[in-house]
């Protein structure tokens, strides 16, 4: 057995059974062994970002890692953006790099380089397999790594005559170390906060932000006032009819200083302390209050939902897990079902919104990379049935399409639904090539307002001075005009395009009733 065999062998025997890739020579040995290895499917992606972005949003639905097959040192940089997202979203996600033959890299070919530099800004663990002896052993600690909980970045460097060396063979699985268990003296400390009569809120993140977690912490913020925010942008929500609500942190600062204006503990529940995402001139970068103490009741490593049910025990022992109190009559905090009514008339941000609200599928999964068209999204799909909801982590644009594809990879049985702004869909528009390659059950709606829409309003947010034409120009994106049917069409995507709230409507209840690819571009004004 070579080294490539033996990697896949051991990924298979670990539970990792999906590779995105897109391979150069030095990965075909890699290649080659997948016609060895039945339980190994590969997925071929047109460009790294894709691939990367795939396999976070594979990592995020399955709670195990993909990997992702990248060609030396450039096809790793052209998939760093992705794998930026998938660090910020704490994804577990196993990155195989190939590199020229140990022997050859005397010779500083055209595309040798500092592949370690290059997966130390992304990665939690690197490490360059030197025998095929050793590739077995490597591999298997590369996926233990990346469960490490929360998860993370793991790379493994193969190079080319490692690959290809005989020698090899897989080694066993390594059992994932489970999540910490909170200490009982740090949720004590937390609930007498809570008991203390100042104002609280619990920010949850990580896994806060899945059913079991805000379960328990709505029994808390019932029990003791305090008030539940998510963080910004959760790598994955569950939300809907069901599920008790919690509003995200805004993005403007200004905003989310109003939210946490007057509070005097900040209680983190595997969420970081929030700061506002740029600097700006004279506003502070901080947007913790000032006189507002801050506690971590439990770090994104930590068992989260075993933190907040303890601590519900202790500070709403009058309540069930469920969530229910104990007491006849009291009023559930489970979101109740509600879905706007279709609009007519002009389609614009919120008419989208409320459409999408209106038709969302039970269990489905969106992706949401809409930026500034995607205001509404929240309020309008709050009361829609049960969904997952993942969110642009990094803020590293071009996630969303690839983002899907992973996921429907992981969930072949759920409808996903990625909702993608038309700037940020340029940056991986190759993503709906492996959509129709693998006939994905994914519907794209692209907001189209022929803009870089957000970064006009950045433009007068950071008070540079007021723009002029050129620099108008650059945000600009109507020289010469987008067209994404014609695109999604040219790569196996069935396209159409909605002017109206009506014709949005028609086309998404069309497109979700249909399996495979669909994409819908939607004509909007900015800002709507």
């Amino acid at each position: 057995m070579n080294g490539a065999e033996a990697m896949l062998w051991t990924l298979t025997g670990s539970g990792v059974s999906t590779c995105f890739a897109n391979p150069g020579t030095s990965e075909m040995h890699t290649v080659a062994a997948l016609d060895e290895v039945p339980g190994m499917r590969g997925v071929l992606c047109l460009f790294e970002g894709v691939a990367t972005g795939a396999a976070d949003g594979y990592g995020r639905m399955a709670d195990r890692p993909a990997a992702v097959l990248l060609h030396l040192g450039p096809g790793l940089a052209n998939g760093l953006a992705n794998l930026h997202n998938a660090r910020r979203a704490r994804t577990p996600l196993l990155a195989i790099i190939g590199d020229h033959a140990t022997y050859h890299k005397r010779f500083d070919a055209p595309l040798e380089s500092d592949i370690e530099g290059l997966a130390g800004t992304v990665s939690g663990w690197v490490r360059r397999c030197a025998r095929s002896a050793d590739a077995g052993a490597d591999v298997a600690e590369a996926v233990a790594v990346a469960m490490d909980p929360p998860g993370q970045v793991a790379t493994v460097i193969l190079p080319a005559d490692v690959s290809w060396s005989a020698g090899a063979g897989p080694a066993p699985a390594i059992p994932p170390r489970p999540r910490s268990q909170v200490p009982g003296e740090v949720i004590g400390a937390v609930a007498a906060v809570l008991r203390g009569g100042e104002p609280c809120v619990i920010l949850l993140g990580g896994t806060g932000t899945r059913r079991p977690a805000l379960v328990a912490a709505s029994r808390v913020a019932r029990a003791t006032g305090a008030r539940l925010l998510a963080e910004t942008f959760p790598a994955r929500h569950e939300r809907g009819a069901g599920i008790p609500p919690v509003d995200r942190l805004a993005y403007l600062a200004e905003m989310a200083v109003a939210q946490l204006d007057g509070t005097r503990h900040l209680i983190l529940a595997g969420a970081r302390a929030p700061a506002s995402f740029f600097a700006y001139p004279e506003k502070p970068g901080s947007l913790v209050p000032d006189k507002c103490q801050v506690h971590v009741l439990a770090g994104p490593g930590d068992d989260v939902h075993g933190a907040l049910a303890a601590l519900a025990d202790l500070a709403a022992p009058g309540t069930t897990r469920s969530g229910a109190h104990d007491a006849p009559g009291a009023a559930s905090s489970a979101r109740q079902p509600e879905r706007p009514a279709l609009p007519d008339g002009d389609l614009t941000g919120h008419s989208a919104a409320a459409v999408i609200g209106a038709l969302l599928p039970e269990r489905a999964i969106v992706c949401d990379e809409a930026n500034t068209s995607g205001l509404a999204l929240p309020a309008a799909t709050a009361g829609a049935p049960p969904h997952d909801w993942l969110t642009l982590t990094g803020g590293a644009i071009g996630q969303g399409l690839p983002l899907a594809a992973g996921a429907a990879l992981a969930c072949p049985e759920r409808p996903v639904l990625a909702l993608e702004a038309d700037g940020s869909a340029m940056y991986t528009i190759s993503a709906l090539w492996t959509h129709a390659r693998e006939q994905l059950d994914i519907t794209t709606v692209i907001f189209s307002n022929r803009s870089y829409a957000i970064l006009n309003m950045e433009l007068e947010r950071t008070g540079a001075p007021p723009a002029g034409h050129a620099a108008r120009s650059l945000l600009d994106l109507s020289r010469p005009g987008l067209d994404f049917t014609a695109m999604a069409e040219g790569m196996g995507v069935p396209a159409s395009r909605a002017e109206t709230a009506a014709q949005f409507a028609e086309q998404l209840r069309r497109a979700l009733a249909e399996p495979g690819p669909h994409l819908i571009e939607a004509a909007i004004p900015p800002f709507s």
